[in-house]
């Protein structure tokens, strides 16, 4: 019986990359998305790759950014596998490596329960390409979800995972359900089962 689902948010429920999204408006979309591909492949580290991604967003104004984010394209079925989960009486978590500028608003239009993701660093408006937060390393899904598990009182079988990228790893091996969704084959190797459908309604078969 799963309690809890934790989904990733880029290219799992959005339709692409918050930071290569920010990164196009500073005209630096291709190096961002190159280093990201590398990250989710399991082929750079997650933090270096983080950093390196983030300071293209230097002199980003904030608007553009709230602007940007509230206009993020979701993965086909995202907000009706959220209503199934949540009518099941499944609390819906979304852990990103991203930031919480997107993962806030896409909040108000998926109902989901809850997320975990990295604030950029604004001054005076604007970025300064740096950020924080709780998701900044490659084991930060995994040391969330643990310490989320125990907050609730639940069993590895009661919670379900669903992801894309090498980022991911850590959180499945806290779950005990783990799907991969249209993933990396990095991913891929640790799943119970592969959703290579891009469409999230795919998963009503698993839950």
């Amino acid at each position: 019986m799963i309690k809890l689902c934790v989904f990733d948010f880029d290219s799992t429920l959005m339709d692409g990359e918050t930071i290569t999204f920010f990164a196009k408006k500073m005209g630096a979309g291709e190096e961002v998305a190159k280093i990201t591909k590398q990250a989710m492949a399991g082929e750079l580290d997650f933090f270096e790759s983080f950093t390196k991604r983030v300071a293209f967003l230097k002199g980003m104004k904030e608007s553009d950014a709230i602007e940007i984010a509230n206009n993020l394209p979701f993965i086909k079925g995202a907000k009706e596998i959220i209503e199934y989960l949540k009518n099941k009486g499944i609390k819906v978590v979304v852990f990103s490596g991203g930031y919480h500028i997107a993962t806030d608003a896409a909040k108000e239009k998926l109902g989901y329960d809850a997320s975990f993701a990295n604030y950029l660093h604004i001054k005076d408006g604007v970025a300064t390409g740096f950020a924080g937060g709780e998701m900044m390393f490659g084991y930060s899904k995994g040391k969330v979800l643990k310490e989320l598990k125990a907050l609730m009182g639940l069993k590895k079988e009661e919670v379900m995972t669903v992801g894309d990228g090498a980022n991911d790893i850590s959180m499945f091996k806290e779950a005990g359900l783990k799907i991969a969704f249209c993933a990396n084959e990095v991913l891929k190797k640790e799943a119970d089962f592969c959703v290579d459908t891009k469409d999230l309604k795919e998963l009503m078969k698993y839950v």
